[in-house]
């Protein structure tokens, strides 16, 4: 049977300063034997993206070239 889960005030400050202020990502919570061992927090960042613009033939080819240039 499982153990029951060990919470304390000093943890639950410790998640909250983790989920605090978070916008994109997780927060996880890792727990060995009933006691919380670790947090892990991963923040994303995203970004508006800019009206998608219609590139011409020849910035296309030019961008083709570059990447051709970094290839090699």
């Amino acid at each position: 049977m499982a153990k029951p889960l060990e919470v304390d005030q000093v943890w639950l400050d410790r998640i909250l300063e983790q989920v605090n202020g978070l916008q994109y990502g997780s927060v996880n919570i890792t727990v060995h034997d009933g006691r919380i061992v670790q947090i892990d927090r991963t923040e994303r960042t995203r970004y508006d993206q800019p009206p998608h613009k219609q590139a011409s033939t020849e910035q296309k080819a030019a961008n083709s070239d570059q990447l051709r240039a970094v290839a090699q």
